[in-house]
């Protein structure tokens, strides 16, 4: 489905646009995000684009045949494709993308009626059958599509479409516990912004002064003395060592660890072990009004801003800025912003 656009000429090269679209690039910085924000603002403003339905279908489509996962485009988005030069009959261009159905439908329309034209070529009775069977098999093999999708649809994800997902899942970490840490099969431990809190078992009946507890500013280790150490490894973050501090509660090693570097959260305790997905730690909502205004401010940009990052949009720094750059173009449209390059 073509969309209306607004003083754009329906015919072109795209060898022709080479020059004001890399000059394009080049006043982006060469960021290409900034850049194909560009280009959908202008169809945004010139035309009907996001209106139609199936516009984000669209521009998946027209990735996946610049990049080459798909079958190229069907229709563009300026009309029909540019006629290609006549080829003998049954020698196809092994560089021709594959018809859409409605070009066929076109192209089988054409040929039967050069056909009825020239007597020598009309087809014997079996093949006006035939050819009416092809022009009809797109519209089925859509009607069958749309069939399908709709009984998948109804029917909810498969089994394999939920352990993909699952999996995907597993990429980014194991779920945080209720304390934005996680349980461990031989620790478990939990997190703020600023502490960090590891309950190691060691079992009852020891005594402090029989445990092995060390927590430099980059290493930890705890355990009992003279057996192996339950936890011997590099911290994934560093701490303020002097700050340290532990006990031994029934036969449970509780340390508490100060973060040298605060206001973001960790995703394990000992580089290298399991980690959790630091996108799905969330402070509770009843914790935000016990922080100071300034605290809060900056807990709740970095959870907006972690959560925008995690779906591939703006940051709220970059959204100011677009917002700074859209005010300045609007009281200024005299001016030419094609070869602009915006500071970060």
């Amino acid at each position: 489905m073509a969309c209306t656009i607004e003083d754009v000429t329906d015919q072109f090269d795209p060898l022709d646009v080479d020059k004001p679209l890399g000059d394009l690039l080049v006043g982006h910085e060469g960021d290409t995000s900034k850049f194909l924000i560009t280009v959908l603002e202008f169809l945004k403003r010139k035309t009907n684009f996001f209106k139609e339905p199936d516009s984000k279908r669209r521009v998946l489509d027209a990735y996946k045949a610049v990049s080459g996962e798909g079958d190229g485009f069907k229709a563009g988005f300026f009309g029909a494709p540019k006629p290609t030069a006549s080829r003998p009959a049954g020698k196809p261009s092994p560089e021709a993308p594959e018809a859409s159905p409605a070009v066929a439908a076109e192209a089988g329309t054409s040929s039967a009626a050069a056909a009825a034209a020239d007597p020598q070529t009309q087809p014997s009775r079996s093949e006006p059958a035939a050819a009416a069977a092809a022009a009809a098999a797109p519209e089925q093999v859509s009607e069958q599509q749309q069939q399908q999708q709709q009984q998948q649809a109804e029917a909810g994800p498969s089994p394999d479409a939920e352990l993909a997902a699952e999996k995907s899942d597993q990429s980014k970490g194991i779920k945080p516990n209720a304390g934005r840490g996680a349980d461990l099969g031989s620790y478990s431990w939990t997190q703020t912004l600023q502490e960090v809190s590891v309950a190691v078992p060691v079992g009852k009946g020891l005594k402090a002064k029989q445990l092995d507890v060390v927590a430099s500013k980059q290493h930890i280790r705890v355990g009992v003395k003279g057996q192996q150490p339950i936890i011997d490894g590099a911290l994934s973050e560093p701490i303020k060592a002097d700050e340290t501090m532990w006990n031994l509660s029934d036969g449970v090693v509780e340390l508490t660890l100060t973060k040298a570097e605060g206001m973001h959260w960790w995703s394990s305790v000992v580089a290298g072990g399991p980690a959790i997905d630091v996108q799905a730690v969330e402070p509770e909502s009843s914790k935000l009004g016990d922080l100071d205004p300034e605290t809060r401010q900056t807990v709740e940009k970095m959870m907006f801003d972690q959560r925008q990052k995690a779906m591939g949009l703006p940051t709220s720094e970059e959204m100011q800025k677009q917002e700074m750059l859209k005010r300045f173009m609007a009281a200024h449209p005299e001016m030419d912003f094609t070869n602009a390059k915006i500071m970060p």
